[in-house]
């Protein structure tokens, strides 16, 4: 419990190197605010842009934050 704890704050430490728009659909995608996951349909709707971008930002941000781990 308490490792998981940990991993949890180091995640969200690390969201911060994200921009705005990254850090909302991670945000979103994954639940890490309410505990609701969207898809990437629904997030492309609320955002107003197409889902395809919406799998680009979010590759590209875990991307960011897999790399900013290995450091």
């Amino acid at each position: 419990m308490v490792e998981v704890s940990f991993e949890y704050q180091n995640l969200l430490e690390k969201i911060k190197i994200l921009n705005k728009r990254e850090k909302k659909v991670l945000e979103l995608r994954f639940g890490l605010i309410n505990g609701i996951k969207k898809t990437q349909r629904e997030i492309s709707k609320m955002l107003g842009i197409s889902r395809s971008y919406v799998s680009r930002i979010e590759k590209k941000a875990i991307e960011k934050l897999v790399k900013s781990m290995d450091a």
